[in-house]
């Protein structure tokens, strides 16, 4: 495993261009399991997840075609279904969570598929009740090995399109679903649909492709089965999180920093919330600049004077994976901040490590932290830590990049899997970052 030596304290300046959305092409990659003809994909980030999944693409015997940087052509014509049943697969798709989503476009066109119990990040419990609930209601049967944790759906007659109401608004699994119910005979509506940006991207790809899928952006999705689908080409959006991730690390470094081509209509919530914070921020084009704030930056309380508090949600609420970012940029804020993270009871179990920085943090439960924010008259002190989250990886760093002396941080392979070239990219705009 590698480390991060990086010194802190000091200012940045410049242009940072964010990366392509993870989130959004692990759902796109595995679209293109859906037909045997040529999908062009660009703005794919060079992050260890995302090269997990496209290597198992290729084991599945998808043909890819690397075009230039951020760039592939795939195309899924002489799939090895058998390949499900290897050990081989059961090790490969066990260390990625995004791997969940290949099992709706083979159940959809093969009429099965097969996946070990994924991996991913060790935030609290992340339940797949929704996925294989959307398969059964479209007519698969379903079978779990509870030694091997391996799951499995199969619908040999082809699948039946069905009215469900799902009882979360996962993103993977409104994703799942949809693929699934692309190919279905007849009409299948999913009510409390997930309607995140990058599941809207997958249903305007997937309607590219020949699908009919009604009410994107909406919780209420309308499909209409077809038989076949056909190639495309689609670009992915800029990655929100690494967006959220360059305003709070200009923040907390009093950078001035302006965040290229950032899709501003796709960014929700995120930039009114860092405003809370008290952060300025302006639009320019379809960028972001920030100045540096050089006299900090002051939380804004609740119109009755409550303290702020800053809470995740499905969209269009605040992402659940900045949560941690707005966390360690509130430890320098000059007033309170509640941060309440909803879904995930294990998000906020980094915070150990930013108290040992200095930064003033009380935990009440696995859900929710004060943060009582220095106003800069403290500077967070340099520590040896390690990443053990991808999001709470980058709050770290960043917590590092303003501290006061060099910090380690260790198992930096977790923030690889999200951030591409990272310190690469710090150092462009002044970062003194070194990987070891």
């Amino acid at each position: 495993m590698g480390i991060f030596k990086i010194e802190g304290g000091i200012s940045l300046k410049g242009e940072i261009t964010p990366q392509g959305a993870k989130n959004e092409a692990l759902q796109i990659l595995c679209a293109v399991l859906l037909t045997p003809e040529k999908v062009i994909i660009n703005n794919i980030p060079d992050i260890i997840d995302i090269n997990k999944l496209i290597t198992l693409l290729g084991n599945l015997g998808v043909k890819i075609q690397k075009n230039g940087h951020g760039s592939y052509t795939f195309q899924a014509d002489e799939v090895n279904i058998d390949y499900l049943e290897t050990e081989a697969f059961k090790k490969e798709g066990g260390s990625l969570r995004g791997s969940i989503m290949i099992v709706g476009p083979l159940l959809a066109r093969f009429g099965k598929g097969y996946i070990p119990k994924p991996g991913g990040d060790k935030i609290g419990r992340r339940r797949l009740d929704t996925h294989f609930e959307g398969f059964i209601n479209l007519g698969a049967k379903f079978r779990y090995n509870r030694e091997d944790h391996f799951y499995g759906v199969e619908a040999t007659e082809g699948l039946i399109g069905a009215d469900m109401l799902l009882d979360e608004a996962s993103v993977t699994g409104t994703a799942n679903i949809v693929m699934a119910a692309v190919l279905a005979k007849g009409i299948t509506t999913v009510y409390n649909a997930a309607c995140e940006p990058y599941l809207q991207q997958l249903c305007k790809m997937l309607n590219s492709m020949g699908a009919k899928i009604s009410g994107v952006g909406s919780n209420l999705l309308t499909i209409e089965g077809v038989t076949t689908l056909g190639g495309c080409e689609h670009r992915i959006l800029p990655d929100m999180i690494e967006i959220g991730s360059w305003i709070g690390l200009a923040a907390m470094t009093k950078s001035e920093i302006t965040i290229k081509n950032v899709s501003w209509d796709n960014l929700g919530l995120i930039p009114n919330t860092f405003r809370k914070l008290g952060i300025t921020l302006e639009r320019r084009g379809d960028d972001i600049y920030i100045p540096a704030h050089v006299d900090g930056y002051e939380v804004k309380t609740d119109i009755d004077g409550s303290i702020l508090t800053i809470s995740d949600a499905p969209w269009p609420g605040f992402t659940p994976d900045l949560l941690s970012i707005v966390l360690v940029v509130a430890t320098q804020a000059k007033g309170d901040v509640l941060i309440h993270q909803k879904m995930f009871e294990s998000r906020l179990f980094f915070v150990d490590k930013l108290i040992d920085m200095g930064a003033k943090i009380m935990l009440c439960d696995p859900h929710r932290a004060v943060v009582m924010g220095h106003d800069f008259k403290s500077q967070l002190k340099a520590t040896t830590m390690s990443s053990p989250d991808i999001r709470a990886g980058i709050s770290l760093l960043i917590a590092a990049l303003s501290a006061k002396g060099t910090s380690t941080i260790q198992n930096i392979e977790q923030i690889d899997r999200g951030y591409e070239a990272i310190d690469e990219r710090l150092r462009a705009i002044g970062a003194k970052i070194v990987r070891e």
